[in-house]
């Protein structure tokens, strides 16, 4: 009689579904993911966008540069100044990188040209200016 509640004891280990397995490829993936995705940059501050018809996307950015109405520069979520935008921007951008400068719609034009200026003599081949896309 012990036999039998053995075997019922070892028939009822046999029903179960092992998971194991499936966290390990589920644990697998996620490294995978985390690896794989590509980190950009934020610059810190809410922009109100100008409008384009012929805004495109720019898939390859590494670092966002804001440019508030009242004038400030910000970096990675750090106001820098104008000045010295070039050498911030130079430590956060790898060597194919690519920067995009996000300017409120109220800033100057001088100012953006300068921040411009300063990106590229750092050696930033890839600099583009962000816009909303519009609807023609």
């Amino acid at each position: 009689m012990r036999r039998r509640r053995s075997l019922a004891a070892e028939g009822s280990d046999a029903g179960e579904v092992n998971l194991t397995p499936m966290l390990d490829v589920v644990f697998i993936m996620l490294i995978f993911f985390i690896v794989t995705t590509s980190f950009i940059k934020e610059s810190g501050v809410e922009i109100e966008r100008p409008e384009s018809s012929a805004a495109s996307p720019q898939p390859d950015a590494q670092l966002m540069v804001a440019i508030t109405p009242e004038g400030a520069v910000w970096v990675d979520g750090q106001p820098v100044d104008a000045h010295r935008v070039g050498e911030a921007v130079a430590g956060l951008v790898s060597g194919d990188g690519g920067v995009v400068i996000q300017a409120d719609r109220e800033a100057t034009t001088g100012l953006l040209i300068e921040v411009m200026d300063r990106i590229r003599e750092a050696g930033v081949e890839q600099v583009a200016v962000a816009a909303t896309r519009s609807t023609p």
